[in-house]
C-alpha cells in the first residue's frame, strides 16, 4: 500500500532540509473531515483535454489504463487530492461508461507512487457541442460540420463535463440550462444582424452547458455551479463568439441575483429563476475569459469578479510567472499578474498565458487558502506540466480549500 502523503508530513519534511514547501507538497492533503462544527473541503477546476477528433476514441484509450496523457492527468488529481472536481473538455457518452473507466483504470490506481483517489459521487450530462443545429450558424451558404453545432464539435458530447465528488450529489435537485435560448436574456449581445431574423430566436446560450449541482457536505448544500463558456476567439467582425462568451458568464451573473433579474432564466425542466439569496455556491470552470488580457469583451468576467455575492480568492502559482519570463512573445505586452494564469496557450503570436481558469466560492464561505497547481521547472510535478505540447493540458487545476459549517 503506497502510504499517503500529509499536508503536516510534507511541511515537515521540507522544514527539516531547510527547503521551500515544494508545488507537490503544497497540493496533497488528507480528504475532507469534520473538525469542530467545520468540515475541510478543497474544491477544484481543471481542463483536462480529454477530448478526441473521433467519437468513440477517448473510451478505447481509458480502457487501457496506460494512457500516457490520461495517466498524468490523473496523477495531478492524485497530487491535488480535491473532494469536489469539476473536468472541463472530457468527452461525454450516453451511457458514461468513460466517467467509470477513468475512475476504474486511472484515479483508483496508484500513479507512480500516488495515492489513488475515490469519488463515489459523479455527475455528467448531455452537452451542446457537436449537436446538429439543422441550421447555418457560421452564415457560409451550407448546413452541416463543428460550425453548425449548438456549441462548436466534431461529435455530440466533445469538449464535455464531469462533477466528480467525495460527497453525495443531490442528482434529483439538478439543475441544466442546454436548451436556455440566448435571445430570451434581456439585454443580451446577440449579434441579429449577422443570424438573421430567423436563427437568432433559436440560438441556445450555453456552448456546453450551465449546471447547477447541489452537493450534501454534512448538513449543508453546497451548489456547484459549473460550465464552460466559448473561447473568445475564432470570430469575425460580428465577434459572435466573443459576445456569447461574455452572456454565457451573465448567465451566471444573473443566476446569482435574486429577484427580476434572474427572472428570464428557464431551465431545461421548465423551472423559472435563479438560486436563492440564502444558498452557499461555488462557481467552477474554463470561462476562457482573463480580466485584463486576451480577447474577451470588455468587462465579461468582471460580471462574476464583482459580484456582490462572489470572492475572488486570486488562487496563484510561481510557476505562471516562470512561463510567462521564459516564453515571452505575447506574455510581454500582458498586463495581468502572470502569477494568476492557469492556461499556457501559444506565445507566438498570440493569445499567450492567460487567466482562464476559476474557483469562485460565495462570500459566506470560510476561504482557508487557494493556488493555481503549477510548479515552477524542476520542482516536483513539473514534468507533469511543460511547455507546449503538454503531456496532460494546456490549463493548469485551480483549487481552493473551505471550511463548510456542518
Amino acid at each position: 500500500m503506497t502510504p499517503r502523503v500529509t499536508r503536516r508530513r510534507a511541511l515537515a519534511a521540507a522544514a527539516a532540509a531547510g527547503l521551500g514547501l515544494p508545488a507537490a507538497a503544497e497540493a496533497a492533503t488528507t480528504p475532507s473531515r469534520h473538525r469542530g462544527q467545520f468540515q475541510n473541503l478543497r474544491v477544484a477546476t481543471y481542463n483536462v483535454s480529454l477530448n478526441r477528433a473521433q467519437e468513440g476514441q477517448l473510451l478505447t484509450d481509458l480502457a487501457t489504463g496506460e494512457d500516457p496523457q490520461i495517466r498524468a492527468v490523473a496523477e495531478i488529481i492524485q497530487l491535488n487530492n480535491p473532494d469536489v472536481l469539476l473536468l472541463n473538455e472530457f468527452d461525454h457518452d450516453e451511457d458514461a461508461r468513460g466517467v467509470d473507466l477513468f475512475r476504474e483504470k486511472y484515479l483508483e490506481v496508484s500513479q507512480h507512487g500516488k495515492s489513488p483517489v475515490f469519488y463515489p459521487y459523479t455527475y455528467t450530462a448531455p452537452v451542446n457541442t457537436g449537436v446538429p443545429s439543422g441550421l447555418d450558424l457560421n452564415r457560409d451558404g451550407t448546413v452541416g460540420g463543428p460550425d453548425d453545432a449548438w456549441g462548436f464539435g466534431e461529435f455530440p458530447g466533445q469538449y464535455g463535463m464531469v462533477v466528480l465528488s467525495r460527497h453525495p450529489i443531490l442528482t434529483d435537485e439538478v439543475r441544466t440550462f442546454q436548451e436556455l435560448r440566448w435571445a430570451d436574456m434581456p439585454s443580451n449581445l446577440l449579434p441579429t444582424e449577422f443570424y438573421g431574423p430567423e436563427i437568432s430566436p433559436q440560438l441556445r446560450l450555453s456552448s456546453k452547458s450551465h449546471w447547477d449541482v447541489p452537493v450534501r457536505v454534512g448538513s449543508r448544500t453546497l451548489h456547484v455551479l459549473a460550465a464552460h463558456p466559448t473561447p473568445p476567439s475564432f470570430d469575425g467582425p460580428e465577434k459572435r463568439n466573443q459576445r456569447r462568451n461574455s452572456d454565457e458568464i451573465r448567465l451566471w451573473a444573473d443566476y446569482l441575483s435574486p429577484g427580476q433579474r434572474s427572472r428570464w432564466i428557464v431551465d431545461d425542466a421548465g423551472t423559472r429563476g435563479g438560486l436563492a439569496a440564502r444558498e452557499q455556491f461555488v462557481i467552477l470552470g474554463d470561462l476562457n475569459a482573463d480580466p485584463v488580457d486576451g480577447d474577451s469583451w470588455p468587462g465579461a468576467i468582471d460580471q462574476l469578479l464583482d459580484h456582490p455575492r462572489v470572492q475572488d480568492t486570486a488562487p496563484h502559482s510561481e510557476g505562471g510567472t516562470e512561463a510567462a519570463e521564459l516564453q515571452g512573445g505575447a506574455n510581454a505586452e500582458h498586463t495581468g499578474d502572470p502569477r494568476l494564469d492557469t492556461a499556457d496557450f501559444n506565445d507566438a503570436p498570440v493569445p499567450g498565458n492567460l487567466r482562464v481558469d476559476y474557483v469562485l466560492p460565495s462570500r459566506t464561505l470560510q476561504v482557508v487558502s487557494s493556488a493555481v497547481y503549477w510548479p515552477r521547472q524542476g520542482e516536483p510535478g513539473s514534468e507533469l506540466t511543460g511547455q507546449y505540447p503538454f503531456p496532460t493540458s494546456d490549463h493548469r487545476l485551480v483549487r481552493v480549500d473551505l471550511q463548510i459549517q456542518s
